[in-house]
């Protein structure tokens, strides 16, 4: 993959294939893009506003700028306005945005709905269902924009219970889907996943969703950056937060090239917040490594062999689960979790395992050619839930992460809302999501990665032999 060029013609320093987030001060300066398949095919990045080359007083600092700060810019502006100044250690939407699977779902977590019922009653996850609809509302209208052209795939999403075992669960969600909800999903036998979806060898039946979509992430990214120019916000890419200090009610963000001066600071750095970025987002996550790979295109005969007659996205339901769809170019892309650390990111073992499972879901790709492989860091929280909040009310600060795997297109509602925060307008934000900070381990912090290597053993007993 080439480098990128940056201001002054300087080449992009090398992408470090072993970042880790719990470990790293800061996410880099200037580095290249992993090499997804999004960056290799979506071209040159739009303009931006180059790095912070003096100090700046501004009303509003958003770091971060990925899909959620970048919808952040587009709805302060748009909807309050205010003309946000998002700052960004690398290339726009260089970390989550640019390293999914692409995979818009009417989720945001990693919980179901039966167990926002078990956390906060029914009417509380009523109210949460909704919220999520309405933002994928908002997805579908935002892509409708003339700046963002991704490729949408529409058309539901396919639940896929990799074991017999899987299907009474399945069955389950989607009657309390039907029936508390009013959300239309069904149940699919194994013989109708196989004749009108695809012919997934593991499938053993499905629940069907009716709002899903595949895009194409960095297309998606680029979009939304050139959208949130056009409105008025300033991007500044190749400008790390490396301080903070805050005097006299204003918020100092110092860059390589100056300092921000904000009345108030919105993060958006999910997977990629750095331990030492601010006090109120330190070891407020559990970084999680996905690894995805999209193989060459596909022949017509390999698709027809396949019977791959969707495009949209299917999961399994397996803890670790697979992601996985056929892309517009008829190339296959499948990703799932990954290693544990940074350090070991580039063992062969994670991409071997990777291979495995989709040679078992689909035999006849097994050897294929696999023309991209990449990994990423996904933002899980500690109770499995986002989070879009002011987490101290004599501070303005604010920060929208957390959603596990699940923010293609909830980052965009989320943005939303935490706009809506900063600009003082956040009365009616009742939601759990709302109201509560993310929370920490504790004095487990130093142990998470050890239990999550535990987990892991666990979840794969769990999924393929118990």
């Amino acid at each position: 993959m080439q480098h990128q060029a940056i201001e002054g013609g300087q080449a992009r320093r090398p992408y470090d294939p072993t970042y880790d987030p719990v470990v790293a001060p800061d996410p880099g300066h200037g580095r290249d893009y992993a090499p997804t398949y999004w960056i290799g095919t979506a071209g040159a990045p739009p303009a931006d506003d180059g790095p912070v080359r003096a100090d700046m007083d501004v009303d509003v600092v958003v770091v971060g700028s990925g899909y959620t700060g970048l919808s952040c810019a587009i709805h302060l502006a748009r909807e309050h306005g205010i003309k946000a100044a998002v700052l960004e250690a690398n290339g726009v939407a260089w970390g989550c945005s640019t390293r999914n699977g692409g995979q818009a779902q009417i989720s945001a977590g990693r919980l179901k709905r039966s167990q926002w019922i078990e956390r906060w009653g029914v009417d509380v996850a009523k109210k949460l269902h909704r919220e999520i609809a309405e933002g994928f509302d908002l997805f579908r209208a935002l892509i409708a924009e003339p700046e963002i052209d991704c490729l949408p795939q529409d058309g539901g999403h396919l639940y896929i219970a990799h074991r017999d075992k899987m299907m009474p669960g399945l069955e389950k969600e989607s009657s309390l889907l039907n029936e508390v909800f009013g959300y239309p999903t069904r149940i699919l036998g194994r013989d109708e996943v196989h004749r009108d979806f695809v012919r997934d060898a593991e499938a053993r039946g499905a629940m069907y969703e009716p709002d899903g979509m595949g895009v194409h992430a960095g297309k998606l990214a680029f979009g939304y950056l050139k959208l949130a120019r056009r409105l008025g916000a300033k991007v500044h890419t190749d400008s790390p937060v490396i301080g903070y200090s805050r005097r006299n009610g204003f918020h100092y963000l110092a860059t390589p090239g100056g300092t921000v001066r904000a009345r108030a600071v919105a993060f958006a750095t999910a997977g990629y917040t750095s331990p030492g970025l601010h006090p109120l987002t330190k070891h407020r996550l559990m970084p999680v490594l996905s690894n995805s790979i999209v193989t060459r295109p596909l022949s017509e005969q390999e698709v027809a062999a396949l019977n791959f007659r969707t495009k949209i996205p299917l999961t399994d339901t397996r803890t670790l689960r697979h992601y996985y769809r056929l892309m517009p170019d008829n190339r296959f892309q499948i990703g799932s979790r990954s290693a544990i650390t940074g350090a070991d990111a580039t063992n062969a073992k994670h991409l071997d395992l990777l291979l495995v499972g989709m040679a078992r879901k689909f035999p006849s790709l097994k050897g294929i050619e696999v023309d991209y492989s990449w990994w990423g860091w996904v933002d899980v929280s500690h109770d499995m839930m986002p989070r879009i909040a002011q987490p101290d009310p004599a501070q303005s600060v604010f920060y929208a992460m957390g959603y596990g795997g699940n923010g293609v297109m909830y980052s965009a509602q989320a943005g939303r809302r935490l706009a809506q925060m900063v600009a003082g307008r956040g009365e009616g934000l009742d939601l759990p999501i709302f109201t509560s900070a993310l929370p920490h381990h504790g004095l487990l912090t130093p142990f998470r990665r050890m239990g999550q290597r535990a987990l892991y053993h666990w979840y794969h007993l769990r999924d393929e032999l118990l």
